[in-house]
């Protein structure tokens, strides 16, 4: 990957997905499941709790998502990924009601495991709030090097193999190269009051 595209920022990524997929790229759908699958299906097994069933809202997800890209693009492009997440959100929240609805003879047997979504509501405002102070330390780095590697490999979520050949570094200096990172980033976070 080169260091263009490191700088990017988030909205910049997803506003060129987005069009690249309404353009008909199909490299950019790949993209986009590449960049996104991941951290959607953590959320949705999270909040689903059943893993074949977060893997059916991922799947839904994508699938809905990429028609909506397709057909019409977005109003805000470089929210992309809040689009995706609300998107699978509901989904998990109309199958969940649709349960509740069939259920007429009046038991809850298990209606106790199915997390609130109000407090579901509260942990994503907390991990988004979260997620931008790890971003804003990162770019806080001193070194080019150690921000490339924390950003590649905790956030874009890019295989070691590709980080390696790309920084030109072997397997076992990436682990030293990545210790470090965090070592520094672990400083910075402590700086900031962070535990």
């Amino acid at each position: 990957m080169s260091e263009a595209l490191l700088e990017r920022t988030e909205a910049e990524v997803a506003t060129d997905l987005v069009r690249r997929i309404q353009a008909g790229d199909a490299t950019a759908e790949t993209e986009l499941f590449e960049r996104y699958s991941r951290g959607l299906l953590y959320m949705l097994r999270r909040t689903a709790g059943d893993p074949s069933l977060a893997e059916d809202f991922h799947q839904e997800a994508f699938r809905i998502v990429l028609e909506r890209l397709r057909e019409r693009g977005l109003e805000d492009p470089e929210r992309l990924a809040g689009f995706l997440h609300r998107t699978a959100k509901n989904l998990f929240l109309a199958g969940y009601r649709k349960g509740v609805r069939r259920k007429t003879d009046g038991e809850t047997e298990g209606m106790e495991a199915v997390p609130d979504p109000a407090a579901d509501a509260l942990h994503e405002a907390v991990r988004q709030e979260e997620a931008a102070l790890v971003r804003r330390l990162i770019g806080e780095l001193e070194t080019d090097r150690d921000r490339q590697i924390l950003y590649r490999f905790y956030i874009a979520e890019e295989e070691k193999e590709r980080i390696c050949a790309d920084l030109e570094l072997s397997s076992l200096h990436f682990n030293r190269v990545l210790f470090r990172a965090r070592q520094r980033f672990k400083d910075l976070l402590e700086g900031a009051g962070v535990r």
